[in-house]
């Protein structure tokens, strides 16, 4: 099959500053670019702390160039870890051509998810899993060692500094310690395996400031509910957040991962704390308590950390005028311990109020990466302490690792809950994933110290379950009762304080005054456009899912054909949308465009009309990384949403409507324009810089996608 003559696939993050001018009828809008950047050119570059990080880990930049939020980069993790998906991964590694690992340091293998299922099936699949490792010298950790995620923070894979990430959403957690974490789909997973890299846009980065001391009873598990409680209007979605605010010092490392952990939740594609004394002086714990000499976790390791962090090396904190899109308040000093639930992190309880409704529960869980470390454990068996589980409760237990259960066991902690008649699981995790033993029936009510309550996540669709902090679980359950510790002793809960939060403006000074004439131009590799152009055809909704872009009936259904592919897309959105539709136009949509489920095929469907670029107020990221990955590009522009609904406002409402506006990508330029007609002299109605959209991606889109990327790489190689 030729390659395309028009191929365009990049989600711009709305990471650029824009202003919206009122001119008659109509309406202009003009990006000033990311406000006081210096030039990507320039000598010193403000950046923040993600922005560092990425630049460490980026292959590929151009001489001089500066990372900045927005820019598509090539990156070579520190390291990759999956877990029980390592064999789907390893078939789509076979399935690239590849026969060995780049980098068998890089990659790390857990078993962590299924762990309590001993079918057949599931041993096969271990087994395979197992014998990939060996074969190719990867890291391995069997069944029963523990969570893929405690295991990366426990045995140093995620180390202050570095960029790991992981075929699992909750890599967020690697923040706790000062790593950048993210997640990655199974494609990117195999292509780190065959080529040691693969790609990431730096997205917008929110700072969150976390103010006072938290009071007492109050945990981390708190502050992250109550953040996802109080800015729940998709404040972060698809944000890198970066943790600041007096505060910090007083948040525990256990705290710090609790709550990058959750940040997943939040919508965040990652959750950053600073470097500071209490990481060094954790990690100086963690020589102590591993074996050593240790590959990761040595002493001259964390001592060399130490002394760049007491002369102030600035690749450790964020520049002082480093560009921020957002800036959001806590002050943990107003917060009170908080439930979420029932079904939803976002909605957020306080605990007082839940505890004078009497809600009976009959299972209790203190499980998962989010809340099963030890202070979790001793948290909760110093509340159980003496008392018992009431009758009508299933209490159930898994550390996060096997080292953490042991420690546990020497603290006594462990036994606490168990003589307080606790259910103990194999560290893994089982409920939380709604795997194994003890799940929720049909009209149960659970409380767990996980990081999901989703419908239906933990058993059956027809139970509520509600998160909260492990002291509040192990109440609950001595209860039977959503309750408080305090009452388990006799007391009574606290009143709620006034919880304080806000969101502050962020310093955009200077952003008119950046000089894009000096910016260097963005090399454009041969047969990949230097413009991109189209008709701007308009589906105003937020939150179309896959199955709206491709029905679910034909996701399983391995002989559907192209034209098949293009004439169902979008149908269950829209019916019309295929006779609405031509080949070069430009989907633009609302925001979270292609939330739900992780099948690729609701970006295939898109190209399988020759529709090469899909605008929106903000992408599902699932469906983004799926997009780049098969050659589909994507650009957010929240601005041009709101341009489009003030322009039809007035109008009757179609739910697939041709605009006559026609956008323009120039690629060297990073600039998007929009104008009233494809003539060049047409007027122009928005323009705005955008994120660099480098030559390692463009060789992608080239390639047909990361696949095929990837089987050029070992084609040169060979």
């Amino acid at each position: 099959m030729p390659r395309p003559t028009f191929t365009v696939t990049a989600v711009w993050r709305s990471c650029t500053h824009v202003r919206q001018l009122k001119l008659g009828t109509g309406f202009v809008v003009i990006g000033a670019g990311i406000s006081r950047r210096a030039l990507a050119t320039a000598a010193k570059v403000p950046q923040n702390l993600t922005e560092k990080i990425v630049q460490k880990y980026s292959v590929g930049l151009p001489q001089g160039k500066y990372v900045r939020a927005g820019d598509f980069v090539t990156i070579k993790p520190q390291h990759c870890m999956t877990h029980d998906n390592s064999w789907p991964v390893a078939m789509k590694f076979h399935g690239l051509g590849a026969t060995k690992v780049y980098d068998d340091r890089q990659v790390v293998l857990t078993l962590d998810h299924d762990v309590q299922n001993k079918s057949p099936k599931n041993l096969e699949k271990y087994a395979n899993i197992e014998n990939f490792a060996h074969k190719h010298g990867i890291d391995f950790y069997p069944a029963g060692r523990g969570i893929g995620h405690q295991i990366l923070v426990e045995e140093g894979y995620a180390f202050p500094g570095t960029l790991t990430v992981a075929s699992d959403s909750h890599s967020n957690m690697y923040g706790g310690v000062g790593c950048l974490g993210t997640p990655m789909v199974r494609t990117d997973a195999a292509a780190i395996w065959a080529t040691g890299q693969t790609w990431w846009q730096i997205p917008p980065v929110a700072k969150v400031e976390l103010r006072g001391r938290l009071p007492s009873g109050v945990s981390g598990k708190d502050v992250i509910v109550a953040l996802c409680g109080v800015f729940n209007k998709d404040d972060v979605l698809n944000h890198a957040i970066e943790f600041v605010g007096d505060a910090i010092p007083d948040l525990t490392v256990d705290d710090r991962l609790t709550i990058a952990n959750m940040t997943t939740e939040w919508g965040a594609l990652s959750g950053l704390f600073p470097v500071d004394e209490v990481l060094i002086n954790w990690l100086r714990s963690r020589v102590l308590r591993l074996p050593q000499p240790h590959p990761r976790v040595s002493s001259d390791r964390v001592e060399a950390l130490a002394d760049l962090l007491q002369i102030g090396d600035p690749t450790l904190s964020p520049s002082e005028d480093a560009i921020y899109a957002k800036h959001l308040v806590l002050d943990l000093s107003t917060l009170a311990p908080y439930v979420s639930g029932p079904n939803s992190v976002k909605v957020m309880n306080s605990l007082a109020d839940l505890a004078k409704q009497d809600i009976a529960i009959q299972k209790a869980y203190l499980v998962s990466c989010t809340n099963s470390r030890l202070s979790d454990i001793q948290a909760a068996a110093e509340v159980v302490k003496g008392r018992k589980v009431a009758p009508s409760v299933e209490f159930y237990i898994a550390a996060a690792s096997s080292n953490v259960q042991a420690d546990a066991e020497v603290d006594g902690a462990w036994n606490t809950l168990l003589e307080a008649g606790a259910k103990p699981l194999p560290a893994g995790c089982g409920p939380c994933i709604g795997l194994g033993v003890g799940l929720l029936q049909d009209g149960e009510v659970g409380i767990s110290a996980t990081n999901r309550n989703f419908k239906g996540r933990m058993g059956s669709k027809d139970a509520l379950a509600y998160l909260a902090s492990p002291a509040v679980v192990a109440a609950s359950a001595v209860l039977g009762r959503i309750g408080s510790p305090a009452e388990v002793e006799g007391g009574i809960v606290s009143d709620n304080l006034q919880l304080v939060s806000a969101e502050l403006p962020v310093d955009d000074s200077g952003a008119a005054a950046e000089d894009d004439a000096a910016a260097a131009p963005t090399q454009v590799l041969d047969g990949f456009p230097a413009l991109i152009e189209g008709e701007l055809v308009f589906c105003d909704a937020d939150n179309i899912n896959t199955d709206g872009i491709y029905p679910g009936k034909y996701t399983y259904q391995d002989d559907v054909t192209r034209d098949i592919m293009a004439k169902v897309c979008m149908e269950n959105y829209d019916a019309a949308f295929g006779s609405k539709t031509y080949a070069g136009d430009v989907i633009v949509s609302g925001f979270n465009f292609g939330t739900g489920s992780s099948r690729e095929q609701a970006a295939t469907c898109i190209l399988a009309r020759d529709i090469r670029l899909v605008v929106a107020g903000s992408f599902g990221n699932i469906f983004f990384r799926n997009s780049i990955n098969n050659a589909l590009l994507t650009l957010e522009l929240p601005a041009l949403i709101s341009l489009l609904r003030q322009k039809f406002k007035a109008s009757e409402p179609e739910l697939t409507r041709r605009t006559g506006l026609f956008i323009k990508w120039d690629v060297p330029n990073a600039r998007v324009q929009v104008r009233e007609g494809a003539e060049p002299d047409a007027r122009v109605v928005l323009e705005q810089k955008i994120g660099d959209l480098g030559p390692n991606l463009q060789d992608i889109i080239i390639q047909r996608g990361l696949e095929g990327w990837v089987k050029n790489e070992i084609s040169k190689s060979a």
